[in-house]
């Protein structure tokens, strides 16, 4: 090739290269090469050099549709379009102007009893919300020792004392718990998220509340093709509230076996067992779902049945429940007073009041109520046996497995702090 022709046809060459590059940085970002399978694989055959890197195209598979099942619950993978899938930018919680303050005072005696004795009393919630607040404990008697213990998952909070010789036991425990209503607003979609492990703990299931089978297979004829989680749930209360029976018959709260409930076809009892149904049903559908157990602490603004008539709340626990929804955090809901109502008001299905008070509790606490804690399967420190939930207090004697001699009262009055 004579010189001058070897010249122009590097000048060619080099002004390709530069319209090449130039086109390359123009290109608008996201376009893709062409892929690799497209050319001849010069060093097909041979293999890779170590430290090679082989980069592919991604793919994106389509999202699945929902499985609504507590192993694969609708938090994870919320079907487009609904509360769950549209969050908002997280905001700190204003808290409530208006509050309450309630001394509660457990008092204990122990008579015409021998040997040693153990004492559990359930405690307020240990941790501040915007709903209640523990401002303190103070006690007296003539207890050997005497501690405040916590759980080691958090949900759970006991005072514990002990007496070598129980003839003459006493206590005497005072606690300060200052309480705002609790409401849920369904424009307001700003709460931070929930821990992970804490929205898998109040999926599974507990001793007596189950999240399979006959629970699952009711929840999915109540939610037909309802995709939202908080109608999800509406759905869910509306079925509890139309289909239960209160029993004001049955000791303390009721049981809590919502297992028997399910096998029997016959729903319903007092509140750990109609509110623990609510709490099996979303569970097994796959939204987090928990039992709040605690006490009656003064009057009610809504129905005279739904608080204390006087200072004694002896038998005054009662439980409540809670659904939790991305965005939203947890909602509160009460089935059960709902049916105590028409039980102990007797009003009819069809009484505008009870119509109003069945949208009030969906979504409303009245905070003449405090919560002890949340536990289930509750293994007691110094205790052998687990329990399916903690609510009235427990007494253990040296000979003696049961707390059935146990005498007790609950007085509480509100005070201005």
């Amino acid at each position: 090739m004579k010189r001058r022709d070897f010249l122009a046809s590097a000048a060619a060459l080099s002004l390709f290269v530069s319209d090449a590059w130039a086109a390359k940085k123009q290109a608008k970002p996201g376009t893709t090469k062409a892929s690799a399978s497209s050319k001849p694989k010069a060093n097909a055959g041979k293999p890779a050099k170590k430290g090679a890197s082989h980069r592919g195209k991604l793919s994106y598979k389509p999202q699945e549709p929902v499985a609504h099942t507590a192993e694969d619950p609708v938090i994870e993978r919320p079907p487009q379009g609904t509360s769950a899938s549209r969050l908002p930018p997280v905001k700190a919680p204003e808290p409530p102007s208006e509050w309450r303050t309630f001394e509660i005072t457990t008092t204990v005696n122990l008579k015409n009893r021998s040997g040693a004795s153990k004492l559990w009393l359930p405690l307020p919630l240990n941790q501040d919300t915007l709903f209640q607040r523990t401002l303190g404990h103070t006690w007296t008697g003539n207890q050997a020792n005497a501690s405040m213990r916590r759980l080691p998952d958090g949900d759970l909070e006991v005072f514990y004392c002990e007496w070598p010789d129980s003839s003459e036991a006493r206590l005497q425990l005072t606690t300060l718990v200052t309480t705002a209503d609790r409401h849920f607003d369904v424009t307001k979609r700003t709460v931070a998220p929930e821990r992970e492990d804490i929205l898998r703990r109040n999926l599974q299931a507990s001793k007596l509340i189950p999240n399979d089978g006959l629970a699952f297979q009711l929840g999915e004829r109540i939610l037909g093709r309802i995709k939202d989680p908080v109608a999800q749930a509406k759905a869910i209360y509306e079925w509890v509230v139309d289909n239960t029976i209160y029993d004001p018959s049955l000791p303390g709260c009721g049981t809590g076996d919502v297992r028997r409930q399910l096998i029997q076809g016959q729903y319903g009892g007092r509140s750990a067992d109609i509110n623990g149904l609510f709490v099996a049903i979303c569970r097994a559908v796959g939204i987090p779902a928990r039992c709040v157990y605690g006490m009656r602490t003064g009057s009610s603004r809504l129905f005279r049945s739904l608080g204390l008539s006087s200072d004694d709340a002896t038998r005054g626990h009662h439980v409540r429940a809670e659904f939790y929804v991305p965005g939203y955090g947890w909602i509160p809901v009460d089935p059960s007073d709902v049916r105590r109502a028409i039980s102990m008001e007797v009003l009819s299905d069809r009484d505008s009041k009870l119509i109003s008070l069945k949208k009030i509790l969906f979504g409303v606490w009245e905070m003449n109520w405090i919560a002890f804690n949340l536990g289930t399967d509750v293994a007691l420190p110094g205790k052998g046996t687990v329990m399916p939930f903690l609510l009235m207090p427990q007494l253990e004697s040296s000979g003696s497995r049961s707390d059935s001699e146990l005498q007790y009262s609950i007085r509480t009055r509100q005070v201005v702090v």
